[in-house]
């Protein structure tokens, strides 16, 4: 059985969709990537009008004094599938470590999208797991929590990409990030299941709540095998 706990932000570029995709093969290095170490093509095809690219990358991120027991704080390989549509106008990111996976496993999907006004929308949801008998919650509630802050930090690095890239565009300053805890926590017998792990009663709001998060996750889950179905 691995529980899972799952977390999504958004953030509104104030950049044009094709702006926000040129800075985003140029995002490292940026002030706030000192966490990433080293970034590598692995490949990268056009099938049906489509982009496809799969990148390695570095990472490293401290850990708390409980977690060096597991965690040493070396370099974490990353795995990056990408597909980018310049009919639809999206670019979708799905990444996963390949390495402390029974540890910590963190699937992160990211929807850059046009929106009407002309801005860019960055739709990023996580799925954290973890396997560690007994520490499981506290490594997920860490998990959350770094995920929080290094969005954050994405979004001010990205933004300073975009400066630095687009020096005459007119950039509006304004805080459009609005970040929202979808699930906390949940445990089932399957991979990611959403039900709440609360004590609160089974009314109906929360079995209809629960109905729509595994309708979510279960459609998530279709469509990146039918994305990311790259050739290795």
């Amino acid at each position: 059985m691995v529980t899972a706990s799952h977390y999504s932000t958004e953030t509104v570029f104030d950049y044009s969709w094709k702006q926000v995709v040129q800075a985003y093969w140029n995002r490292y290095p940026n002030p706030s990537s000192a966490h990433v170490l080293t970034e590598d093509t692995i490949s990268r095809e056009i099938r049906d009008g489509k982009l496809y690219s799969r990148r390695i990358l570095s990472k490293t991120n401290h850990v708390p004094k409980w977690g060096e027991r597991f965690y040493k704080n070396t370099p974490v390989k990353i795995i990056e599938d990408s597909v980018l549509d310049p009919k639809k106008k999206t670019l979708i990111t799905f990444t996963r470590n390949i390495g402390f996976k029974k540890i910590m496993k963190v699937d992160e999907i990211v929807e850059y999208k046009e929106q009407n006004d002309g801005r860019t929308v960055a739709i990023r949801r996580a799925y954290i797991s973890s396997q560690v008998f007994g520490f499981s919650r506290a490594i997920r509630a860490f998990g959350i929590e770094r995920f929080k802050s290094n969005c954050q930090k994405t979004a001010n690095g990205f933004n300073h990409v975009l400066t630095r890239m687009f020096p005459n565009h007119k950039y509006i300053p304004i805080n459009r990030s609005n970040t929202t805890e979808a699930i906390k926590s949940s445990t089932s017998s399957s991979t990611y299941d959403h039900h709440h792990n609360h004590t609160q009663s089974k009314t109906e709001t929360f079995k209809k709540g629960c109905k729509n998060s595994y309708e979510y996750v279960k459609n998530q889950a279709v469509k990146i095998a039918q994305m990311f179905s790259v050739k290795n």
